[in-house]
């Protein structure tokens, strides 16, 4: 069941209607879950093949996380607030490695889908992802429900990875083979897409880890609103728990908003600020910062602060 926030009409959780698709390569593959299998290869000492109802009998989980759009890799500064909060349910990746049995020179764990097609110049390309061993076997599950309900056809039917700390771009739809490896692939999505060099550094490095974003959601952008006290609110996130949102109205200085507690599970945090807003119209922005002491920038980033305007009268 959707479950709503009490003192607003905005969703905890995003119904599955409303949830972003983004798909690189051209129309999406179509399974029937009795032609569905998984392979899992490589640096492993019991190469796998699993089925779909041998997959949904493995070890369960069930979590909720935010589901965030990097952006377009091709413009990787450029914000997106493309970002959802959803329930997932599957099959800790540990439990399919623990099947398998990495070998110990294993050091990364590759995720394919079976989607193919033309991207960035390149034809009949894949989609492939990589993460470090140890961090995928600890964070990454196989899942096959989002909000209760087996996954759509545009969201990665029948089984997809979904790694919660992380950009979106790392939770693989259509996901059909996971290889253990040694050393990284070289490969369009790993190598030469989804990169950044991230303040203060120079080396570039993929684009894993959320981070730390708001976004305003009540009163929505252009509305009319009436005059006086007014709830400014929304959510925040990050790939750790958001320790502090302040938002600002018009030239006031920063203020800090009331924040909700993230919990055990990597899902965005309600903010909430009281404001009287006076006749005429005001400019609205908020900015977070996550228990890693990040901050949003002003300006000039992919997770620049969140602005919308509003005009009371």
């Amino acid at each position: 069941m959707i479950r709503t926030d009490p003192e607003t009409p905005d969703l905890y959780l995003t119904p599955v209607e409303d949830v972003f698709i983004r798909n690189h390569l051209g129309p999406h593959p179509r399974f029937d879950p009795d032609s569905w299998s998984l392979t899992v290869e490589g640096l492993v000492e019991r190469p796998l093949r699993l089925d779909f109802r041998t997959f949904q009998g493995l070890p369960q989980t069930r979590f909720t996380a935010v589901h965030e759009c990097f952006g377009n890799p091709l413009r990787p500064e450029v914000p997106t607030r493309a970002v959802t909060n959803l329930e997932w349910a599957g099959v800790p990746l540990a439990a399919v490695l623990e099947l398998a049995g990495p070998r110990p020179e294993a050091r990364h764990v590759w995720l394919e889908g079976a989607d193919r097609g033309d991207f960035a110049g390149e034809s009949g390309v894949g989609y492939l992802k990589d993460l470090p061993l140890d961090q995928a076997g600890a964070e990454v599950v196989l899942t096959h429900t989002m909000n209760g309900e087996p996954l759509r056809p545009d969201h990665g039917y029948p089984v997809r990875a979904v790694a919660p700390r992380m950009f979106g771009t790392n939770s693989v739809k259509w996901l059909t083979r996971i290889v253990l490896a040694a050393e990284r692939p070289e490969h369009l999505f790993t190598t030469r897409l989804y990169t950044r060099v991230l303040p203060g550094e120079r080396e570039s490095r993929p684009a894993r880890e959320k981070d730390v974003s708001s976004k305003l959601l009540t009163p929505r952008d252009g509305r009319h609103v009436p005059v006086g006290v007014c709830e400014l609110a929304g959510y925040a996130w990050s790939s750790t728990e958001v320790a502090a949102v302040e938002v600002a109205v018009d030239d006031a200085d920063w203020q800090p908003a009331e924040l909700d507690r993230r919990g055990p599970d990597p899902s965005w945090q309600r903010f909430r600020f009281r404001y009287d807003l006076a006749p005429g119209p005001h400019r609205i922005r908020c900015r977070a910062t996550d228990s890693a002491g990040r901050v949003q920038p002003l300006t000039g980033d992919r997770n620049a602060v969140h602005e919308i305007t509003v005009v009371a009268g």
